[in-house]
């Protein structure tokens, strides 16, 4: 007896007396698996517009790499009576921009598409600006409204991606929660 005939008996034996059908035919997932094999980690059950989240996602690199330069920028530039504690919150917070770029990029490429890391139009592509702002207390208010502008906008894309594609959803619910995390965090600097 072959593999996939064991397979399906088993399968049948186990939903016998129970009165709901499989959920999905094993050997019809195997079968779209083998035909489609170059698609990668994107299957046919991928129900979210690829191009699409790929094009969003490509926004929330760019804003993150923003985000990295301008926080990098605030831990040299900051100084007075105060700045060291900050200046370590702006290098903690550079460091943790940059490992969200790394997942967003990472998360681009299973989907096929490819991470822009061109300098170029970056500031154009980027949902948050780039201002350093002029003494300290400017640069944590700058830091805060980007924090901000942020959490609204991986709101936004969670809500778009619903259960479409729970893998690129639970990404961006954790850059989410350390986005506010930071917010959080710059507030209690400002106040």
């Amino acid at each position: 007896m072959n593999a996939r005939i064991a397979t399906e008996r088993a399968t049948s034996e186990r939903t016998q007396g129970s009165s709901r059908p499989p959920l999905f035919s094993v050997s019809d997932v195997r079968d779209r698996a083998r035909r489609s094999v170059n698609e990668g980690a994107v299957t046919t059950s991928y129900g979210a517009d690829r191009e699409a989240v790929i094009a969003m996602l490509n926004g929330a690199l760019a804003t993150e790499l923003v985000c990295v330069m301008r926080y990098r920028a605030h831990y040299f530039l900051a100084t007075g009576l105060n700045s060291e504690s900050v200046k370590d919150e702006f290098l903690q917070h550079a460091n943790e921009e940059l490992a969200h770029a790394d997942r967003i990029a990472e998360r681009i490429i299973q989907l096929g598409g490819e991470p822009d890391f061109s300098p170029k139009g970056l500031d154009g592509r980027a949902h948050a600006e780039y201002v350093v702002g002029r003494n300290l207390e400017d640069m944590i208010k700058e830091d805060l409204v980007a924090e901000r502008i942020a959490v609204e906008t991986y709101t936004e894309m969670i809500r778009y991606l619903g259960d479409k594609d729970p893998t690129t959803r639970r990404m961006l619910e954790d850059v989410l929660a350390q986005e506010e995390e930071h917010a959080d965090e710059l507030s209690d600097l400002i106040g």
